[in-house]
């Protein structure tokens, strides 16, 4: 199938499975650049009745919701991956912001075991879909504000990951576009450098630092927990 690259402009339609504060704090800035959004959750569209006048996205079922973007993005507890439908995300743009936190999650042994990664499993969950790793790595109260000045002077950077490149040069353009700079960390295999408890995570670099700290993760060592939570 022939894709043709289309970088984010005003036409551009967002859908967002997952309306926690990820999710919602995505909405906002991609309302602000001018893209038109629908935001879905599990529980279904009554459990949403707040999220319009709050954020001005149009709400739908998850099946609405992907039907009608461009782009979707994947915000939910990482153990309900598998309940994703996979047809309708066929071919699709989709934007992992997924993190693993056992906790919640429940034990996964793969990823216990270094023996996957996060996006690992949702792309072989979601069959034909262009995945690329992105916003799993700032907290949503980061987020929210956008693109951020920091003490060098320099914008904070976010990384990304995935294996199809026109793919990540629409995610890239749209990050730019909330005012963040990107750093591609490689293939989607790569994307564990920038997991949670690695030095990426969450914490505030320009793209110099953001690079150095994805070099410097190693695949059995993690931070310890919450130590990226300021």
């Amino acid at each position: 199938m022939l894709f043709i690259l289309k970088l984010p402009g005003k036409d551009m339609r967002i859908g967002i499975v997952g309306a926690g504060f990820i999710g919602q704090a995505f909405a906002r800035l991609a309302i602000a650049a001018g893209h038109d959004v629908m935001i879905s959750n599990s529980r279904g569209p009554q459990t949403l009745s707040s999220i319009p006048a709050k954020i001005g996205a149009q709400i739908g079922t998850v099946h609405e919701t992907i039907g009608f973007g461009d782009i979707i993005l994947i915000a939910i507890p990482f153990h309900q991956y598998a309940t994703l439908p996979v047809e309708p995300l066929r071919d699709k743009i989709v934007l992992d912001a997924n993190n693993y936190y056992p906790d919640r999650d429940g034990a996964i042994p793969e990823l216990d075991e270094r023996r996957a990664t996060t996006s690992g499993l949702l792309a072989q969950h979601l069959t034909g879909s262009r995945l690329v790793k992105a916003f799993n790595a700032i907290l949503a109260s980061d987020l929210e504000k956008g693109g951020q000045t920091l003490p060098s002077g320099a914008r904070r950077a976010l990384p990304i990951a995935g294996d199809d490149d026109a793919a990540k040069e629409i995610v890239a353009s749209l990050m730019r576009k909330f005012g963040f700079d990107v750093v591609d960390a490689g293939p989607l295999a790569e994307s564990w450098r920038f997991e949670r408890a690695k030095p990426a995570y969450c914490l505030p670099y320009d793209q110099e630092g953001l690079r150095q700290a994805l070099d410097e993760a190693q695949r059995d060592i993690d931070m310890p927990e919450g130590s990226w939570r300021r």
